[in-house]
């Protein structure tokens, strides 16, 4: 099973995180944000990844530390659930319409961290959620997953529409890239032998 838990402790959060990339859909998420429960209920299932997360952070001041650390822990947690990357397929892409947006997401899992990040999302807030944190929570995974992601807005007006479906496309993309090809299952998908 390619599995991890990880956790973290600092003087801005505290979180517990359980990933697993071929386990049961769905597990406990409460980060204190509801905004971002949302965003990573919806990651799990379009995902089909088995996830937990528990975080207890400074909400009182804001969901800047929370959102980025979890976002820190979600990307550990890849990278360590992957381990050699031996047998997956390393590419995924996603075209996902959420009503009037319209959003694309590209995956390499290749050991080079890189973030082209490309939404315009018209309002500040998504009820009490900053959106500019949309963006420090894809840095942080993509930083600590060591992949790299496009995410690109076609078409949207909706900044709940826009995120979501920023979410469910990097979910859907991120599942191609990490399923394992049965017939490639012990090799390393690049000419370097590693990745």
């Amino acid at each position: 099973m390619r599995e991890s838990k990880i956790t973290r402790k600092t003087a801005e959060t505290d979180i517990t995180l359980n990933l697993s990339l071929d386990g049961d859909i769905g597990g406990k998420i409460d980060t204190g944000c509801g905004f971002l429960d949302h965003m990573l209920t919806l990651f799990a299932r379009h995902g089909r990844y088995g996830l937990e997360v528990v975080c207890c952070g400074d909400v009182d001041v804001d969901y800047h530390h929370t959102v980025e650390d979890v976002g820190i822990c979600l990307g550990r947690a890849f990278l360590e659930a992957l381990g050699d990357k031996r047998g997956i397929r390393r590419y995924g892409d996603k075209i996902i319409p959420m009503d009037e947006a319209l959003i694309v997401a590209a995956i390499d899992i290749s050991g080079r961290d890189h973030l082209g990040y490309a939404l315009d999302i018209p309002s500040y807030r998504v009820g009490d959620f900053d959106t500019e944190l949309c963006e420090e929570f894809f840095k942080a995974f993509v930083r600590e997953a060591k992949m790299t992601l496009h995410l690109r807005q076609l078409a949207g007006t909706n900044s709940h529409h826009i995120i979501e479906g920023a979410f469910k496309a990097f979910a859907r993309a991120l599942r191609e890239a990490t399923e394992i090809i049965p017939d490639a299952y012990d090799e390393i998908p690049s000419t370097k032998g590693v990745l």
